[in-house]
């Protein structure tokens, strides 16, 4: 059967999600020697390996075959509670059973727009934000609402004018706003004390609900700023921030290890569509591993050497950039945000690979980004996101000087 006719087979939210650039599309395959500015990977050397391993052998030795079986490891069963017991430690006192674990945190967006969003439903977002998260509202929903960040996160000011509008024009309002208020990615900034306040209030008088993602949260460069949902009264529930949790920056993306935490009717519903589509062994895994180590240290080390590659970082932009360009300087996470004033980055990106080096494109972080036009420039065309997290030193100031070089001939 052709390609063409497959498309009346397929359901109407696939159909609506195939209008898009396809998922990954961001990520094009690489010429061999292209320094990797677009990877957002852990340091190698912050992996840890070695420790992974040893707990695989010490539950292998306590347990047999129990992590390899349908029901799974008893150590899996303590993973609710000891990342309970971490959120605790980050001001929210959530308990084991308002936690879910999930294939780390793509799969708890998933799951929380699937229990929250019809076909009508508004979903509130930054612009930019997480591409990945874009491509999962996408498939529940056409009405994504964007709102724009600066330096201090999200602009709360932007989204209450534009609720107000709305509630006057009497338009939909959003069900639920998606957030990543600390280390955001893209663009690294992290959202004001005030606002967050400002937002826990625009929630109460608009009805709707925050969705926290707090990947990078722990990875700041400055003082830990609390969570959004450790100021929403869990009494005993909380009251507006379904948040949303991962070990892809603290321990490792291959452990794919993410999690809910919210309202127990939530959490519970969300299981019912996760069935039992968990890594029960990986889970045992990562237990094990979190048993046995000092997360804190580790944190702060890890705080460390992402703060010195993203000054690494700034320092090649600083002395092979063009002049006019600039960016955001990132208050933590993987990513640098860079402006281009006139050059269009899309376009730019297969010079850049031809040159041997790789970024990402501002457009797929933007809601437009995908849709069929014949406007030739969108939203976020003039920048692109950088990763400082993945490479050494010499390799970042090699991709950077090879972007410069490609920047100054097409400006």
């Amino acid at each position: 059967m052709a390609h063409d006719e497959w498309e009346h087979r397929f359901a109407r939210r696939v159909r609506r999600a195939r209008r898009y650039t396809p998922p990954g599309a961001w990520m094009p395959a690489l010429p061999p020697g292209c320094v990797r500015l677009s990877a957002g990977y852990p340091a190698p050397d912050t992996v840890p390996v070695s420790e992974l391993v040893d707990a695989a052998h010490r539950l292998m030795r306590r347990e047999g075959d129990g992590p390899y079986q349908y029901l799974g490891s008893e150590r899996a069963a303590q993973l609710p509670e000891l990342l309970a017991n971490r959120m605790r430690v980050r001001g929210i006192p959530a308990a084991p059973d308002q936690v879910l674990v999930t294939a780390g945190a793509c799969q708890a967006i998933d799951l929380i727009a699937q229990v929250l969003l019809d076909d009508d439903t508004p979903v509130a977002v930054e612009a930019p934000t997480y591409m990945e998260a874009l491509e999962v509202f996408r498939q529940y929903t056409d009405h994504i609402l964007a709102y724009p960040v600066d330096g201090d996160g999200l602009m709360v000011e932007a989204l209450a004018d534009d609720l107000a509008q709305r509630r006057r024009r009497g338009l939909p309002l959003p069900r639920l706003l998606y957030t990543i208020p600390s280390s955001q990615n893209p663009t690294g900034t992290t959202m004001s004390p005030l606002r967050r306040r400002m937002l826990l209030e625009l929630a109460e008088m608009y009805d709707f609900l925050i969705v926290e993602d707090d990947a990078y949260g722990e990875l700041s460069f400055g003082s830990l700023i609390p969570p959004l949902a450790s100021l929403d009264g869990w009494t005993p529930e909380p009251r507006r921030v379904v948040y949303v949790g991962s070990l892809s920056k603290v321990v490792a993306p291959g452990v794919r290890v993410g999690w809910i935490a919210g309202p127990r009717p939530l959490v519970e519903a969300a299981g019912w569509f996760k069935k039992d589509l968990g890594h029960p062994f990986a889970e045992a895994v990562v237990a094990e591993y979190l048993s046995a180590i000092d997360l804190d240290l580790r944190v702060r080390d890890l705080q460390r050497v992402y703060r010195q590659r993203a000054a690494w970082m700034e320092l090649a932009l600083r002395q092979h950039l063009p002049e006019g360009v600039s960016w955001f300087a990132p208050r933590g996470g993987y990513f640098i945000w860079v402006h281009t004033p006139g050059i269009h980055t899309a376009k730019r990106l297969p010079d850049a690979l031809r040159a041997g080096v790789a970024y990402v494109p501002g457009r797929y972080f933007f809601q437009e980004s995908g849709r069929p036009s014949d406007v030739p420039w969108l939203p976020g065309d003039e920048w692109l996101r950088l990763s400082f997290s993945y490479l050494s030193r010499e390799e970042m100031d090699l991709g950077v000087r090879r972007l410069g070089d490609v920047l100054k001939k097409n400006r």
